[in-house]
């Protein structure tokens, strides 16, 4: 074969490769912005809205949007994402997605994204009934820059276990797994995800007042809560069988100010 006959050969096969490739789905076209936004950040003016848990005031500024922690195998394993009519953020055009979980009664997701930079500049959470959660949003984008230290975004291994043997019994709400652990001066916390949605678990030695999205249950001399964007009753039905509460199994995957008290 010729030279210029090959290279033609070689420039039409990757032309039709080109052609047929998958373009990526809108669930990777969205992880890449969130991974993304764990190493980058937006500066700038930012509205920060937290109805659940209360918070008092609801509203605060901040100088860039507070980070949304994934887990992308859980995510793809319990989200529908879809992309939506693009809409404009702080002067910028965005693409806009929905995240829709599939079972259960989790809280549902918006992400703005942008169409340059490829991170959100907002995000908004809504419960199972539609109310809102929390929304962030830039109201204007100065530059995108660096962060100082990437945030970890990656499922404790062993942790699930750990847990079951901690408290027996306990039935997680559908679609979330021990993901990692929190901080909190008295007890242990745990921190529960379904991907994107977080149920905060506490073992303590007392008990938290009955509110929405709250449970707690007395398990022999401690206690156990439960609060999330969840109805109440999902959350008082994962309790309601744990046999007994021992931390100790937890005691490697927590800080040594928690499991060295």
């Amino acid at each position: 074969m010729k030279p210029g006959l090959a290279l033609l050969t070689l420039f039409l096969s990757g032309l039709a490769a080109a052609q047929t490739a998958t373009p990526p789905s809108d669930m990777d076209t969205l992880l890449s912005a969130l991974n993304k936004s764990l190493r980058f950040a937006v500066r700038g003016e930012t509205s920060v809205t937290v109805i659940f848990p209360p918070r008092d005031p609801p509203v605060r500024q901040a100088q860039s949007l507070p980070p949304i922690k994934v887990y992308p195998k859980l995510l793809r394993q319990n989200f529908v994402v879809k992309r939506e009519a693009a809409e404009t953020v702080a002067g910028r055009p965005t693409q806009v997605f929905s995240l829709t979980p599939k079972l259960g009664a989790a809280a549902s997701w918006r992400v703005w994204v942008d169409v340059s930079w490829n991170v959100p500049l907002a995000y908004e959470e809504r419960s199972a009934g539609g109310s809102l959660a929390r929304r962030a949003e830039l109201l204007s984008a100065v530059k995108l820059q660096k962060r100082a230290a990437p945030i970890e975004a990656e499922l404790m291994a062993g942790l699930p276990q750990a847990l079951s043997i901690a408290l027996p019994g306990l039935n997680l709400p559908a679609g979330f797994v021990a993901a990692g652990v929190g901080q909190r001066k008295t007890g242990t916390q745990l921190n529960l995800s379904d991907g994107i949605n977080v149920v905060a678990l506490v073992m303590a030695p007392k008990g938290v007042k009955a509110a929405a999205g709250v449970a707690s249950r007395k398990v022999g001399d401690s206690f156990v809560w439960l609060v999330g964007n969840l109805d109440t009753g999902v959350l008082k039905t994962s309790l309601s069988s744990i046999k007994r509460s021992d931390p100790g199994p937890l005691g490697t995957f927590l800080p040594p100010s928690d499991s060295n008290p």
